[in-house]
């Protein structure tokens, strides 16, 4: 049973769609209509109109051909060049990974840092942001950092960004949250998110709503890469720039459907009922979230076994066919996570994992 946090389980109802003949998206025009009831579909996850002005809450969403982590890139590629200004704000290691993104891309990179099991430092953002020599084009911050399962308060964070009264562009990472989790979309420039997560379709779609302003800078700075670049997809109407990933927009547009027919109020509740099981079954067993449990996320649990999270790893799955997560980085070897997000997010689903996990503790 694979209970990682993404990829997740993938529903008979996706495998099956992903089955079907194979769609030629160059030149059938049913892949246009399935890409464009996909980007419906997100739009409504997102919390968004399509197409909408973005004074009136409005988006454009669209999805391209790669992994979750195309989607961080592109964002720095579509938005970066020599010299732009970006305030990256981070408690953990996707944050932290922005601005090795920002660099790369020549930009200029401020990280305002917490430490891994701390809150996002807030009132450092608000005085670097104040301060006289603060010059930013852009911010970037992280939804659900999931190497520690950490839910970030994202919308304190945009508060203080519009309280300094710059124009500034705003870029989250809500990978790990979107589809289990509300995200202010609409205070947000660049939102981003992933087909393997909480939608529980295979890994290969990056997603984005992007706002008018973002756009504008996009093609202000005419980004170099055809790949990580936002810009060909904004207008699709003539065609795809690629050949796009048809079995991933299939599947996608599959597990949309189940999760918008399931409902969003739904969904959201059965992440929080999932969550709250996992850490629960965990008290019992003596075992500590990284975070505390106020922001522990709904879709991720980390849980602390020092120097045990490999061992463990191991014993569940040679002994009960149970495929957790250990940490990442620094916290390999310390840190053993479950993810309760999309199809796994299931009462059921999280007690086998926590009778498995009792067993070889």
């Amino acid at each position: 049973m694979l209970m990682t946090p993404g990829p997740t389980a993938v529903p008979e109802p996706v495998r099956d769609a992903m089955s079907r003949e194979l769609i030629n998206p160059d030149v059938d025009p049913r892949f246009r209509e399935i890409y464009d009831r996909l980007t419906d579909r997100l739009a409504t996850v997102y919390g968004v109109e399509s197409g909408v002005p973005a004074a009136d809450g409005g988006r454009d969403v669209v999805a391209l051909g790669g992994e979750g982590i195309l989607g961080l890139e592109a964002a720095v590629a579509s938005l970066v060049e020599p010299g732009t200004e970006v305030l990256c704000l981070s408690n953990g290691l996707y944050g932290e990974g922005f601005a090795d993104f920002v660099e790369s891309y020549g930009g200029d990179a401020t990280l305002v840092a917490a430490d891994h099991d701390e809150p996002l430092p807030l009132d450092a953002l608000e005085a670097r942001l104040a301060a006289a020599d603060a010059d930013f084009d852009l911010v970037t911050m992280v939804h659900c950092e999931t190497p520690t399962g950490t839910l970030n308060d994202v919308g304190a964070a945009l508060d203080r960004i519009e309280d300094a009264d710059r124009e500034l562009l705003t870029v989250v990472d809500a990978v790990s949250s979107l589809g289990g989790v509300e995200v202010p979309t609409e205070r947000i420039d660049v939102c981003l998110g992933a087909s393997q997560k909480c939608f529980s379709a295979p890994p290969g779609l990056a997603t984005a709503a992007v706002s008018d302003r973002a756009w504008a800078a996009m093609e202000a700075r005419d980004p170099h890469s055809l790949y990580a670049n936002f810009l060909p997809f904004r207008d699709v109407s003539d065609g795809f720039p690629y050949t796009h990933l048809t079995t991933e927009v299939v599947a996608l547009d599959a597990a949309l459907g189940l999760l918008l027919d399931e409902g969003l109020d739904a969904v959201r509740e059965r992440h929080e009922t999932a969550a709250a099981r996992c850490r629960e079954r965990g008290a019992e067993l003596g075992l500590e979230p990284v975070p505390d449990p106020e922001r522990s996320s709904p879709t991720v649990t980390a849980f602390e076994v020092p120097g045990r999270a490999e061992a463990l790893q191991e014993r569940l799955r040679e002994e009960h066919d149970v495929i957790l997560a250990t940490g990442l980085g620094e916290d390999a070897g310390d840190v053993l996570r479950i993810g309760h997000m999309g199809h796994n997010a299931r009462v059921e689903r999280v007690d086998e994992t926590m009778d498995a996990l009792a067993d070889v503790l």
